[in-house]
C-alpha cells in the first residue's frame, strides 16, 4: 500500500514534490485556469507545514524538449508565491549547480519551483541519467500528479527508483480512492460517454463490457454507431476506422445484455459552427444527407435522465453535442444537471467535461452531503486507464519501492 505524505516523515527533509500544473494559458501568457494550482498546494502546504524544504517539478504545454520561453513556469510560480503570500525559489532550469546552490542555501518551509520538465528531452524518454540527477537534491520523492501517472515519464515511472521513501500527494490520494469506488461499482453502473476521441472511448467500452450495465451516448462516439447500424449520418463527425469495432460491440453488449443507448433524437443543423442555418429536433433516422448532428434531442435527453436516477454509480467522461455553441449545449448541461442532483456515486472525467462543469457552475462534493458531483478528475486519460487496469505506471514504480 502507498502511503500518502501525512503517513511519512519529512521533517526538515528535502521533499521532491512532482505536481500537475500544467495549466491552460491565455494568448497574453496569463493563467486561464488555476485549479491544478490550487490543488497541488495542498501537499506544499502540508510539506511547508513540517518545515521540509519543499521543491516542486512540473511540466507545461509541448515544448517537446526545447527550450521555448512561452511553455516557461515563471507565471505558474509568481501564483503559486501569491496563494502562498510568501517569496518562492525559481532557477532557470531543473537541473545544474544553479539548482543545487538553492537547495542548499534554502531554510526548512522554503519552496522552489523548477523549470518546466520538458525543456529536457529526457523527461520525455524517461532518462535514467535525467532522473538520477533531479533525484539528487532531495530526500523524500511525492507523487501529486495523478492525470499524468499513465505516462512514461522520467520524473514519474524513473525517479522513483533513486529514493528509500516515497508517498503519493494529498490530491493524487483523492483521485484513487475516488477510481477504487469505480473499479467496484454500485449497480446499476452507467457510464456516458461523448465528445471526440472515438478510439480511446471504444476502447474504454470494449475493456468494461463485464462491468457496465449501462452505456449512454452522444457527440462523434454515438454517431459513429449510428453509421454502423446502417443509419444515415450526413455530414457528422464519425470515426471510419472505428466503424467495425463499433459493430462488434453492438453485438456484443446484446449478447451481454447490456443496454448501449444510442440517441433516439437529435438536432441537426446544415452549415458549420461559424455559419449554420436553422436547427432542428428531428428523428435519427431521417437525417438530412446535408445536416450535422449538433446535439441529442429532448425524447433522448428525458430516456438518459430516467436511467441516470435509476443508477448505482454514473461515468461521464465527454460532452453530447457541439458545446461551443449555445444552441448546442441543452443535452450536456441537462445530463450534467443529472448527476449533479443524483442520489447516486457520480464522476466526470477529462479536461473537456471538467471545462463544461465550470462553465455551468457545478462542482464537486463529498459523497452523500448535498447537491454536486462526487468525483471531478480533469485526468481523463490517467483516470481512464486505471478504471481498465487497477493502475498505472506510475502506481507501479512507487510500489516497487515501498515492497
Amino acid at each position: 500500500m502507498i502511503p500518502s505524505v501525512q503517513e511519512i516523515d519529512i521533517a526538515e527533509k528535502r521533499v521532491f514534490i512532482r505536481a500537475d500544473l500544467d495549466v491552460p494559458l491565455t494568448s497574453e501568457g496569463e493563467i486561464g485556469d488555476d485549479t491544478k494550482i490550487l490543488r497541488a498546494l495542498r501537499t506544499i502546504r502540508y510539506a511547508i507545514g513540517q518545515k521540509a524544504k519543499v521543491i516542486v517539478a512540473s511540466h507545461l504545454g509541448k515544448p517537446r524538449g526545447k527550450l521555448e520561453r512561452k511553455y516557461t513556469l515563471e507565471t505558474v510560480g509568481g501564483k503559486i508565491s501569491e496563494l502562498l503570500d510568501r517569496r518562492i525559489y525559481f532557477p532557470e532550469n531543473s537541473i545544474g549547480r544553479a539548482v543545487k546552490k538553492v537547495i542548499v542555501d534554502m531554510l526548512p518551509g522554503e519552496v522552489m519551483l523548477l523549470e518546466n520538465l520538458d525543456f529536457h528531452k529526457k523527461e520525455l524518454s524517461a532518462g535514467p541519467d535525467y532522473a538520477r540527477e533531479l533525484s539528487e537534491i532531495a530526500d523524500v520523492y511525492v507523487n501529486d500528479a495523478f492525470s499524468i501517472s499513465n505516462q512514461n515519464r522520467a520524473s514519474v515511472t524513473v525517479m522513483p527508483e533513486f529514493f528509500d521513501t516515497v508517498s503519493m500527494g494529498l490530491d493524487f490520494k483523492r483521485e484513487l480512492e475516488s477510481l477504487e469506488r469505480l473499479q467496484k461499482p454500485e449497480k446499476p453502473f452507467v457510464v456516458i460517454l461523448g465528445g471526440s476521441r472515438v478510439d480511446r472511448k471504444i476502447g474504454f467500452m470494449e475493456s468494461m463490457v463485464e462491468r457496465v450495465d449501462v452505456f449512454l451516448t452522444g457527440g462523434a462516439v454515438a454517431n459513429t454507431f449510428l453509421k454502423a447500424k446502417g443509419i444515415g449520418t450526413g455530414q457528422s463527425e464519425i470515426d471510419q476506422a472505428c466503424l467495425y469495432r463499433a459493430k462488434k460491440l453492438i453485438s456484443g453488449t446484446a449478447t451481454r445484455d447490456i443496454k448501449l443507448i444510442l440517441p433516439d433524437d437529435v438536432i441537426t443543423a446544415e452549415g458549420n459552427l461559424r455559419n449554420h442555418g436553422t436547427y432542428y429536433i428531428i428523428s435519427r433516422e431521417s437525417i438530412p444527407g446535408n445536416s450535422k448532428i449538433m446535439d441529442i434531442g429532448s425524447e433522448t435527453i428525458k430516456e438518459f435522465k430516467a436511467l441516470i436516477k435509476g443508477a448505482g454509480t454514473v461515468l461521464w467522461s465527454g460532452p453530447l453535442g457541439i458545446f461551443e455553441k449555445a444552441e448546442f449545449t441543452k443535452g450536456t448541461s441537462e445530463i450534467a444537471g443529472a448527476l449533479r442532483d443524483s442520489s447516486s456515486f457520480t464522476a466526470a472525467l477529462g479536461e473537456h467535461t471538467v471545462g463544461i462543469l465550470d462553465a455551468l457552475g457545478i462542482e464537486e462534493n463529498t459523497y452523500g452531503t448535498k447537491e454536486g458531483i462526487n468525483f471531478i478528475s480533469r485526468g481523463g486519460e490517467a483516470s481512464l486507464a486505471y478504471i481498465e487496469n487497477g493502475t498505472l505506471p506510475a502506481i507501479t514504480a512507487l510500489e516497487k519501492r515501498i515492497k
